[in-house]
């Protein structure tokens, strides 16, 4: 196994412009001085991997006729139906991980958490195309890595977008991250993929400046795009979030990290703590590298496409400028907007959040209808493709 230093070379080497970035994380969490404790934790991260899923990988690289290796046709049934009694060491061990409830697991608020980010409907995707994905190109490390996979990237940008949402609406739907559900088939899914791309790439990534290719420091701040990033959204959209809905999505999304390998140090139930491990890992990252632009140029493009393509590409860089800010649109080579996306949405959400959902039988209206465009939105990205299955493990 390669020898790794303490830390990659782009540890902090944002310098002043991430501390700039991350000011109003810095607000929200509250946070009056960095904490160099976190930092270090942070940076040691760049070079962690899942262990469990790279025993996992090891087994599945090993040559045909070995008795421990692992195929991919073990691992589907295993995520379809169970492990048998006669499945390789590392299959068993693994699943007997997933499999396993950890003690603060609490599936009713997994549950409820679902049920709250469909009602959230349209302004969750948003913000997560917007303020996760995009937002996120910002920095080097992640974006490199799927330019280097072809990930999100050239022509695969649709399909891939396709498939990210694809996942996103499974682990969103209440009842489907019990053990072999659809959610928690494609999280475990993600876990084996992010595994088998760590151990093709680890020998020809330069871990010198980036760490692992996917590790748990990155994975840690992947999580938090997905709780912390979607809950400052939604509400700068203008939906109201209560206290008790907030722990339900973050609730949610710990199962989902705690399955996809996520050390447990970075699982978290608070929205505030959630925002303070995001300001810090946005101090711990190298500045925006030639990936970024490309990957969001890609997706802006693949927007032109769907349906009511100009529409929708207005749209988004009003929104995106408004959320990530001139200079970060100047950085990825986007043209910037006028913010009239964010106006006429606070608008509809006010109307469609606080009145009307505060009606009788309102917020099961609003699953519904979260439901629903989120079908709609898998809808245009996959177009006439009828497999709209979650990426394929890597051969």
């Amino acid at each position: 196994m390669t020898k790794l230093q303490s830390y990659p070379t782009r540890f902090r080497a944002g310098g002043e412009r991430n501390t700039r970035l991350g000011r109003p994380l810095k607000v929200f969490a509250g946070v009056r001085e960095v904490d160099e404790v976190l930092m270090a934790r942070i940076g040691r991260g760049f070079t962690q991997r899942d262990e469990v899923g790279a025993a996992l990988a090891e087994a599945m690289r090993l040559a045909p006729g070995d008795p421990e290796r692992v195929t991919m046709a073990q691992f589907r049934a295993a995520l379809e139906q169970g492990v048998p009694a006669d499945a390789p060491a590392a299959l068993a061990e693994f699943f007997a991980v997933v499999l396993r409830e950890p003690d603060w697991l609490d599936r009713d608020l997994v549950d409820e958490g679902a049920r709250v980010f469909r009602r959230f409907g349209r302004n969750a995707a948003d913000v997560l195309l917007q303020l996760s994905l995009i937002g996120g190109y910002r920095f080097g490390g992640p974006p490199d890595l799927l330019v280097a996979t072809g990930g999100l990237s050239g022509s695969s940008t649709r399909r891939r977008l396709a498939e990210t949402q694809s996942w996103a609406v499974a682990v969103t739907t209440p009842g489907e991250l019990i053990p072999h559900g659809a959610g928690w088939r494609a999280t475990v899914h993600v876990r084996a993929m992010h595994a088998l791309v760590n151990h093709a790439f680890e020998p020809r990534w330069d871990i010198g400046r980036w760490g692992l290719p996917i590790n748990q420091a990155d994975q840690a701040g992947t999580l938090g795009l997905f709780d912390g990033a979607v809950l400052i959204g939604v509400k700068a959209l203008g939906v109201p979030v209560s206290r008790r809905e907030s722990r339900a999505v973050m609730h949610l999304w710990k199962y989902v990290g705690w399955l996809m390998g996520v050390d447990d140090a970075w699982l978290v139930d608070s929205e505030r703590e959630r925002q303070r491990i995001n300001y810090h890992v946005v101090l711990a990252q190298e500045g925006i590298t030639e990936a970024g632009p490309q990957l969001a140029q890609d997706i802006i493009a693949v927007l032109g496409t769907l349906p009511h393509g100009r529409w929708k590409t207005e749209r988004n860089l009003s929104m995106l400028s408004l959320f990530l800010g001139r200079e970060s649109m100047r950085e990825l080579g986007l043209p910037w907007r006028p913010a009239w996306a964010h106006l006429v949405l606070w608008g509809a959400n006010t109307m469609r959040h606080r009145v009307l959902g505060r009606l009788p039988g309102g917020r099961e209206r609003l699953e519904v209808a979260g439901a629903r465009v989120a079908q709609k939105i898998l809808g245009e990205y996959y177009g006439s493709d009828d497999d709209r299955a979650v990426a394929d493990l890597p051969a």
